[in-house]
């Protein structure tokens, strides 16, 4: 890596430590999610944002839109919500002075760099897929014309973990579209304390831009060139076939709990993932630790569990752990 994009990598860093300073101004607590959904970002991915109610996650998204300067839109996903709502519509206009009519686009809430879908699992796979096909494609088609959208883009999307009633799951072919699954847990007792207290009083807190859109695509490009070594590309295959209960020499417990395996896309997601962290931390060099790292939020909903599982009480997670304790990293040659 040349001198310049070195240089770049310690901005990077000392921009990631001002963004966390100005985001724990609005969020309390929950620097590990506010880190993942960055190295989401800085990774061209979008994420899954797993929590129950009332855990700031839409105080979060905003928050981090605010302080790199970013369009942000939220959609309320209701059952009744159309994909036209997603991605706009065409409307029939007239000309006065000629009373000729034309068709014009209205753009809808997806044209913009930072979009909170939230409670994703409350309308229909059609719907659904019209939110997904602009984050894979950056485009949006309406009426044989298409319309790109303005990067960077980044998706994040919630679910409530606990109410499933009137819901539409999204198929596992669909969560493999997030690059991330991130789980918000409840805060501790310590900043439950101060998050009563400052959001009860009637502070204004002012919040200063860190980075802009276009350091934020410098930044993806970045990650992308980094390069990584045999020895963390090897690692992760080894992480991600032993995932797969059909390969001969994957672990016993895999075969026991596990149905179906992650794919291709996640051993890409973990590298990319082990990329961007080191590169927030100021390093150049990806190690076998910022795969670990990305682990749990790369293959939580790549990992199918059985009846088998649900009945010993095994996890996702549970299985994650077990796979980072049994794969070991590969001698270096």
């Amino acid at each position: 890596m040349v001198d310049s994009e070195a240089k770049i990598v310690e901005e990077v860093k000392q921009a990631k430590e001002k963004m966390l300073k100005e985001i724990s101004k609005v969020i309390i607590g929950q620097k590990e999610v506010v880190e993942e959904m960055l190295i989401g970002l800085f990774s061209r991915g979008h994420c899954l944002v797993v929590g129950v109610p009332g855990l700031a996650k839409t105080l979060l998204v905003r928050t981090i839109a605010r302080v790199m300067n970013l369009k942000f839109n939220r959609i309320q996903f209701t059952p009744d919500l159309m994909p036209s709502d997603i991605t706009g519509t065409e409307v029939i206009e007239e000309d006065r002075s000629t009373g000729k009519r034309s068709y014009r686009f209205i753009q809808g809430p997806v044209f913009a760099n930072v979009l909170l879908a939230d409670e994703i699992n409350r309308t229909p796979p059609k719907t659904q897929a019209a939110l997904l096909e602009a984050m894979q494609e950056y485009r949006v088609t309406v009426g044989g014309v298409t319309y790109p959208i303005q990067e960077p883009f980044f998706v994040l999307a919630t679910q409530n973990p606990i109410e499933q009633e009137g819901t539409y799951p999204l198929p596992e072919a669909q969560l493999d579209r997030f690059m991330f699954n991130i789980k918000i847990d409840y805060p501790s007792e310590a900043d439950e304390r101060k998050i009563i207290t400052a959001t009860t009083s009637e502070d204004v807190t002012e919040l200063d831009v860190v980075m802009k859109g276009e350091e934020i695509l410098r930044m993806q490009k970045l990650v992308r060139k980094l390069p990584v070594s045999e020895h963390v590309v090897n690692y992760t295959l080894a992480i991600t076939r032993s995932t797969r209960p059909n390969q001969p020499d994957c672990p016993d417990f895999v075969k026991k709990w596990v149905s179906w395996g992650a794919g291709p896309r996640a051993a890409q997601c973990l590298v990319i993932g082990a990329k961007a962290r080191a590169i927030m931390e100021g390093r150049c060099n990806i190690s076998c630790k910022d795969v670990q790292a990305v682990a749990h939020s790369a293959l939580r909903h790549r990992i199918i569990a059985n009846f088998n599982a649900e009945a010993d009480g095994i996890t996702s997670d549970s299985i994650i752990d077990k796979l980072l304790e049994t794969i070991k990293e590969p001698e270096y040659k």
